[in-house]
């Protein structure tokens, strides 16, 4: 079932990465050391005051390059092709990305950050606070 209802996101900023293409970035951000950084756009400078008393952040950012079509995907760890909300590919149909990151420090309206897998100039939607006692499932 298709919905007609149209909704707008907008960018509150801008990744600056040294990943360029395909093949640049790692699968895992969380899992490289390489540090990247997030523009804050000026209309959303207020959004992050406070934000120092964080060490860890989760990013939402729009993968812009994606393919939109794709719904089955072959993870780097398998095989076996699986629906892609199965996976973590970034060739989805809405290409939602979400990262956590370290947040190593702020300089003016840039955070820099540990843990990004983004291009260079991906747009960033959304940050949160990560809460471990929230964001972490235990062992059941």
């Amino acid at each position: 079932m298709k919905t007609t209802k149209k909704f707008e996101l907008v960018p509150i900023g801008m990744i600056h990465a040294s990943y360029q293409k395909k093949g640049d970035a790692p699968h895992q951000g969380r899992l490289s050391t390489a540090t990247s950084e997030i523009e804050i756009f000026p209309d959303y400078a207020d959004g992050v005051k406070d934000i120092a008393q964080r060490p860890h952040l989760i990013i939402l950012y729009w993968l812009d390059r994606a393919d939109r079509h794709t719904l089955t995907a072959i993870p780097p760890h398998s095989r076996k092709e699986h629906g892609v909300f199965a996976t973590r590919s970034p060739n989805r149909p809405n290409p939602i990305g979400l990262a956590v990151i370290d947040l190593l420090g702020i300089n003016g309206d840039r955070l820099i950050v540990r843990g990004l897998d983004a291009f260079e100039g991906t747009p960033v939607l959304d940050i949160k606070p990560y809460s471990p006692e929230i964001d972490c499932i235990r062992n059941e």
